[in-house]
């Protein structure tokens, strides 16, 4: 018992959501609290993965729906848009949003800067991307 304690205080942030949405990824349909807590071995308590789920909830990573006097969940998102959420949430609690993303962009390896470069390229001749009215509408206000 007191391992299993010491290991899920080990647990890095957010392990246990992406561990949460693997599950409900590889589940056939809408699946229970009870279920998901059955595919990650058991060693989570009920209420723990309640809690997850609500958080993921919270993020758009996962639905929900009424299934008789509980709920089952399905998965919204995938690992990649929860860790962009994460980083968008990081990204909104700085002051110097143009600081933080300077930074952030001469840190990335030739790679990644070149990958950056093609996603922002594709994204903005599609609508809804950065240079969308949305995107406009909220620059515009900051200013």
């Amino acid at each position: 018992m007191a391992d299993d304690r010491q290991r899920s205080r080990r647990r890095g942030q957010g392990e246990l959501e992406a561990l949460v949405l693997s599950a409900l990824q590889g589940a056939d349909g809408p699946a229970t609290a009870g279920w998901v807590q059955e595919r990650l071995g058991g060693d989570l308590a009920y209420t723990t993965v309640i809690t997850i789920l609500t958080r993921l909830l919270a993020k758009g990573a996962v639905t929900r729906e009424r299934a008789g006097r509980s709920f089952a969940w399905t998965s919204a998102s995938d690992q990649a848009g929860l860790a962009a959420h994460r980083m968008r949430r990081v990204l909104d609690a700085e002051s110097d949003r143009g600081a933080v993303l300077a930074s952030f962009v001469t840190g990335l390896g030739p790679d990644d800067e070149r990958l950056l470069r093609d996603l922002l390229g594709q994204s903005r001749s599609e609508p809804g991307g950065p240079r969308s009215e949305r995107g406009r509408s909220r620059s515009e206000g900051d200013n």
